[in-house]
């Protein structure tokens, strides 16, 4: 199967009721046409790159299949909220941009995202609005939560979401975790490394094993917010508040689809468990992930998919069992050069629409971390 033969075959059971197999290649066609290269870096150890859509990030995949399908099956004006800790605003606002029928409000921390990520947000113009929050991802999180139940935001203006909480934006995710093991061609146990900061892409994976893709184990990988680690230790959850760090996109303090993943696996914390491993890692850590994997392997990675490295790193070394680790790779290095650069010594190369991206006019709305100040904004315009 093509990858998008693939998307079509495990997405209808769940769509079939709106889309036809003909309307549900269509969209998977015009959604997933970038390559999605599975790269070995040694006999056990490959990377899945998930950085070549249009805003270089892997949340591309699902921003644009919910675009398309939405623009196929909607019938009335709708607005899009989303809060963003980096890439999915960017790949949301690229995948709805000049969408007929749909605005787009986009939430992201102020002073929170990389200069490349703030510019892929707040440059669209058109339907694209970005809310420049003064507060964390969970603040913006948590305004558009609030907003979600207030009855009388949504008689005025009716609201979808495009955050991991929908499920349109994990049916997409579930795929590349098969496509990953197909490439992979081999009888060996699987074990998948994912950077977790809101867990979406996570559940997307266990949402694929539980379709019956052999996966041994997920690495749920973290930065210094590691409030899942600490769960799966403790077997008590206590949200935090986040803590910034040079993988901002992880930057999570209450991830959303931990509730999720608890409803899936009938919150049994053993069946949890024997599936997730979660270790933590800390900015010194991830600095010198990203300059041994260059040393070691050769390879160029961003923030996010060096923690994934070294969540897979801990467990090989932990675990003596033969089997294949595949990192996923969230985010092209170009995205986060000012990080980069001064690990590495040397320039990082930028992508040519990433650069055209950095002469656009930055423009956004600043508003306080107060839920009031996003409803008279949703309410009055």
């Amino acid at each position: 199967m093509t990858y998008c033969e693939l998307a079509s075959e495990m997405i209808q059971p769940f769509v079939s009721e709106d889309l036809t197999s003909a309307e549900l290649i269509k969209i998977s066609e015009a959604a997933f046409n970038f390559s999605i290269p599975l790269i070995s870096l040694t006999a056990n150890l490959r990377v899945l790159e998930l950085f070549h859509g249009p805003t270089l990030s892997f949340k591309d995949f699902a921003a644009r299949f919910m675009a398309r399908c939405m623009e196929h099956l909607l019938s009335e004006e709708i607005t899009i909220l989303v809060a963003t800790s980096g890439d999915t605003g960017s790949a949301v606002a690229n995948g709805f941009f000049g969408v007929d029928g749909i605005q787009v409000v986009i939430l992201y921390p102020s002073g929170r995202v990389s200069p490349i990520q703030e510019q892929q947000l707040t440059t669209y113009g058109c339907n694209i609005t970005a809310l420049e929050v003064q507060g964390s991802f969970d603040d913006c999180q948590l305004m558009v939560k609030d907003a979600f139940l207030d009855e009388s935001v949504i008689k005025r203006r009716p609201l979808s979401s495009a955050n991991s909480i929908n499920i349109a934006r994990l049916l997409p995710q579930t795929v590349y975790y098969a496509w990953a093991w197909k490439q992979a061609n081999t009888n060996q146990p699987i074990v998948f490394s994912v950077p977790s900061g809101n867990f979406g892409n996570l559940t997307g994976g266990i949402l694929a094993k539980r379709m019956g893709l052999p996966i041994e184990r997920f690495i749920a990988a973290t930065n210094a917010n590691d409030v899942f680690p600490k769960y799966l230790e403790t077997g008590e959850f206590r949200a935090m508040p986040s803590k910034q760090t040079i993988s901002n996109a992880m930057d999570v303090g209450n991830p959303s689809n931990l509730n999720r993943i608890l409803k899936i696996y009938n919150e049994n914390l053993n069946a949890i468990r024997k599936d997730l491993l979660s270790w933590s890692f800390q900015n010194d850590e991830n600095k010198k992930s990203i300059g041994d994997s260059i040393e070691k392997y050769n390879y160029l990675m961003d923030p996010h998919t060096a923690v994934g490295l070294l969540g897979l790193e801990k467990h090989q070394k932990e675990n003596k069992k033969d089997h294949i680790g595949i990192v996923l790779a969230t985010a092209h290095p170009g995205k986060f050069t000012e990080i980069i650069e001064p690990i590495i010594d040397d320039n990082v190369p930028i992508p040519a629409q990433l650069q055209k991206t950095m002469k656009k006019e930055k423009n956004s709305i600043i508003i306080p971390a107060n839920y009031s100040y996003l409803k008279d904004f949703l309410v009055d315009t």
